[in-house]
């Protein structure tokens, strides 16, 4: 298993929604903020990539991270223990 970072930019409010659902699809996944979410799966970076019409831009997570104001304290927690 992998963590990604999943950033999108979605016009279509409708389209964003429903990605936003495909993205809450996967068991462990945290949104870092409206465009930027983190996902856990044991998937391909390009394999996540077509679940979009729009921009999308997926890289898997590596050895460091920094991050301002989440969405929450347990959004901290998450990325603390997931990247």
């Amino acid at each position: 298993m992998s963590t990604y970072i999943v950033s999108f930019d979605i016009d279509d409010a409708v389209r964003k929604a429903a990605f936003k659902e495909k993205l809450k699809s996967y068991a462990t996944y945290c949104p870092i903020n409206n465009h930027c979410w983190a996902i856990v799966t044991d998937k391909k970076a390009i394999e996540m990539a077509l679940l979009a019409t729009d921009r999308m831009f997926v890289i898997r997570s590596g050895t460091e991270a920094a991050w301002v104001n989440p969405f929450a304290e347990a959004n901290t927690e998450w990325l603390k223990k997931y990247l």
